[in-house]
């Protein structure tokens, strides 16, 4: 997946209108969106088919599946059926849940991203003490995506070399959690940045200075 600029929106307004309407405004910038549950759950399934067919954007659905493989592989299906490009998937649930989500992405010639460690202080607890453990199972497997923070640069780069550098990281946490675009792309490939742009006044202005803060 080629990420234009290296940056992914993550769209987690919960009105349709607005969403299209940032979009709008920074689509000649981008050409990939993640959407999450709050979109999802506020507007459907068929906002996957609006970003797609009003700005040609790849789509990422940012559902951490996280449950049995049976239900996972629902939720992978109903993604990809309405039009996903990717999944995001948690791999603490272990490798025969993430073995669906994989199973049903190949099957739909469709990718998934597999959830190492979340950007936010609480991972700290317990998630972050098994992130190199779940992306060495993810190297296991022979999956190529995975997501990894920006917040804390030195994890980053030891799950860069766990995976190694033909393995494709997205990363979350720059701006508003404090990460740090430039130094970011040291170890990730792509930059994964709601708030920063969308909450902005002028998004299309906020998308700009990011593009060039890492030049």
């Amino acid at each position: 997946m080629e990420i234009k600029n290296n940056i992914i929106l993550a769209m987690d307004l919960m009105n349709l209108l607005d969403a299209y309407s940032v979009a709008e405004k920074v689509s000649k910038y981008i050409n990939t969106i993640k959407i999450g549950y709050p979109l999802t759950l506020a507007e459907g399934l068929k906002t996957i088919q609006v970003f797609k067919e009003n700005f040609d954007f790849q789509v990422i659905c940012d559902y951490k599946v996280a449950d049995i493989p049976e239900t996972n592989s629902k939720i992978a299906n109903l993604s990809f059926v309405a039009g996903a490009d990717g999944i995001i998937t948690h791999g603490f649930v272990g490798k025969d849940s993430v073995e669906s989500c994989l199973k049903v992405a190949n099957e739909h010639e469709k990718e998934i991203f597999l959830l190492t460690e979340m950007s936010h202080p609480g991972a700290k607890m317990f998630l972050q003490k098994f992130s190199y453990k779940i992306a060495e199972m993810g190297v296991a497997m022979g999956i190529k995506n995975y997501v990894a923070p920006s917040t804390r640069l030195d994890r980053l780069a030891t799950i860069r070399k766990i995976v190694g550098n033909d393995s494709f990281i997205i990363s979350p946490g720059v701006g508003v959690q404090g990460g740090k675009a430039k130094d970011t792309l040291k170890y990730a490939n792509g930059l994964i940045i709601g708030r920063s742009i969308y909450e902005d006044s002028n998004p299309e202005i906020a998308i700009e200075k990011i593009i060039e803060s890492v030049k």
